[in-house]
């Protein structure tokens, strides 16, 4: 006997006994790629009615009655005759590469629809539009796109704030740094023309004003020449080079050997950049050596400063020089911030009691009114200086080995900070300087002439 699934010949039509026939599955449109796209045709028109053109086989695909161009639709005597073909519907790529055109308000009226009824219809497209719309908006922030010109300063003081840099800058080097910066930025900014103007150069010396007439370019080369004393003494090339005086001479007999030739003397490219170069080396050389070299003698030829003094002495000079070019090409010029002009009056402060020995010595002060032994205290003259950079200093009047106390104050002296470093710059004569005196009228007499001579070309 055979089994339910077995065949025994009743499977054949119109056999005895035959069974019912099951047909195969049949196949799903899915399986043979994705479904067309079907023409659209107006809202509340499914068959074609308003006249649009139909194809045959797409009217019996769609279930539309078929019509022909001579005859209309084939659904009974009296239709109308031909209608106009649809307009076909982008395909889903297209619509997707105009999302970005559709988020800026690029597209035309009907890319506009077609985008937006995509839209409805796919979940995908939805949410990229939705991003893509988003974004526009950050395209047109509300605040202007200016930099704030206060951005750079305060970046950068974050930055070393957070991470100082690996190879600090002594903090006795940074005035020298700040104004050779000052000083180079404003001849940046200078034509040729100018470089030729004259200034006039002035200080004091033996008892009454000098000056000297140079040009722009003859003064960075007397900062050249003078700064050359520290770069020898740190180890670097001279720059005066073969033509340099033999020994230690002073500042005045290496401004004139670099002047002596007049073309260079009046050369921007002979002065400016290596007297920049110079500053450069200068500053890298100490920030390497760090606080190794803070009281190497730097020789001036009749006295000697330390180097760290010597880099504040080269400040000054920078300083008032650079404002001596401002005057002559009629520029504005800052003074020093009130950190680094306390530096320089504190500077010549402690430079007063040799430079009263030393005028004693030459015999252009009076002799001490009594002798005192070092570290002692002894008459004092009290120095106030006022405005930025200012404070108070007690100079020792009898001895530079003497102690400047309060308790032993015999004369006070009260001057502007602008006024006093113009004085000690020799820019002004000690008979002109307003300064509010009391106490011993010679006392006060030789510290202003003390300050005077510390001026020199």
């Amino acid at each position: 006997m055979n089994g339910p699934d077995e065949w025994d010949g009743r499977e054949l039509s119109g056999g005895p006994g035959e069974r019912p026939r099951i047909p195969a599955p049949r196949p799903a449109a899915e399986d043979h790629g994705p479904l067309p796209d079907i023409p659209r045709t107006p809202a509340g028109d499914p068959l074609g009615a308003s006249g649009h053109d139909t194809a045959p086989g797409d009217a019996l695909r769609y279930g539309i009655a078929p019509h022909t161009p001579e005859t209309g639709p084939m659904t009974g005597p009296g239709a109308p005759g031909r209608f106009p073909a649809p307009t076909p519907v982008p395909s889903h790529a297209v619509l997707k590469s105009l999302l970005g055109a559709w988020a800026l308000s690029a597209c035309s009226a009907d890319e506009t629809a077609a985008v937006e009824a995509h839209l409805t219809d796919c979940a995908a497209c939805a949410d990229e539009a939705l991003r893509l719309r988003d974004a526009v908006g950050l395209l047109h922030p509300a605040d202007s796109l200016d930099l704030d010109p206060r951005l750079r300063s305060r970046v950068l003081e974050g930055c070393l704030g957070r991470r100082p840099a690996r190879i600090p800058v002594p903090d006795w080097a940074v005035p020298y740094d700040a104004e050779t910066a000052k000083l180079d930025a404003l001849l940046r900014d200078m034509g040729e023309s100018e470089w030729r103007a004259p200034v006039r150069l002035r200080w004091f010396e033996n008892e009454r004003p000098a000056e000297r007439e140079t040009t722009v370019a003859g003064v960075i080369g007397h900062l050249l020449a003078v700064d050359g004393l520290v770069a020898t003494a740190l180890g670097l090339p001279d720059p005066l080079g073969t033509a340099a005086p033999p020994g230690t001479p002073n500042p005045l007999i290496r401004t004139e050997t670099f002047w002596r030739d007049t073309d260079r003397a009046l050369d921007r490219p002979a002065t400016h950049g290596p007297w920049r170069d110079q500053s450069y080396a200068l500053m890298r050389q100490v920030s390497f050596a760090g606080s190794k070299v803070a009281e190497l003698a730097v020789s001036y030829g009749d006295f000697s400063l330390a180097l760290r003094d010597a880099f504040l002495d080269r400040a000054f000079e920078c300083w008032v020089h650079a404002g001596d070019i401002a005057d002559a090409v009629d520029y504005p010029y800052e003074a020093p911030s009130a950190a680094h002009l306390h530096r320089m009056v504190d500077l010549a402060a402690r430079l007063l009691p040799s430079t009263l020995a030393d005028r004693r010595r030459a015999g252009r002060a009076a002799p001490p009114r009594r002798l005192v032994e070092a570290g002692a205290p002894g008459r004092t003259l009290h120095l106030e200086i006022e405005g930025n950079g200012g404070g108070h200093w007690y100079i020792a009047l009898d001895s530079p080995a003497a102690l400047g106390t309060p308790d032993h104050t015999v004369a006070h002296i009260a001057l502007d900070s602008a006024e006093f470093c113009q004085l000690a710059a020799g820019h002004i004569s000690p008979e002109d300087a307003a300064a509010g005196q009391n106490g011993e009228r010679d006392a006060i007499r030789e510290v202003l002439f003390a300050t005077a001579s510390l001026s020199r070309l």
